[in-house]
């Protein structure tokens, strides 16, 4: 088992662990729950949530997807992307519209 990601932030780290299950690559999620558990008033990088690749020969392609996809989400969020529904200017990243909540990738 080795450890692929490691974040403050949970959602972010859900989101790539669902990225690499959707792959099918199994995962462990450690520290869930202690982030925010008052634990400690410091933040301590060793108690963040991370996602640890089960098997070592997965690791080698769940970094590669990971790369991939942390490119593709910093490009994306340079874009702007109007809404079709109520024209609001959303960043690229974005599947929904954060205004009306109209779906923005049925347009793309």
């Amino acid at each position: 088992m080795i450890e692929i990601y490691r974040a403050k932030d949970f959602s972010i780290v859900a989101y790539y662990r669902s990225i690499l299950e959707a792959e099918g690559i199994p995962v462990m999620l450690r520290n869930e729950h202690l982030t925010g558990s008052g634990l400690t008033e410091i933040p301590i990088p060793e108690f963040y949530p991370n996602i640890c690749v089960m098997h070592d020969e997965d690791y080698p392609r769940a970094r590669e997807i990971l790369q991939r996809t942390m490119v593709a989400n910093a490009e994306n969020s340079e874009k702007e992307v109007s809404c079709p529904s109520c024209g609001e200017s959303n960043p690229g990243n974005f599947e929904f519209c954060f205004s009306c909540g109209e779906d923005l990738t049925a347009s793309s």
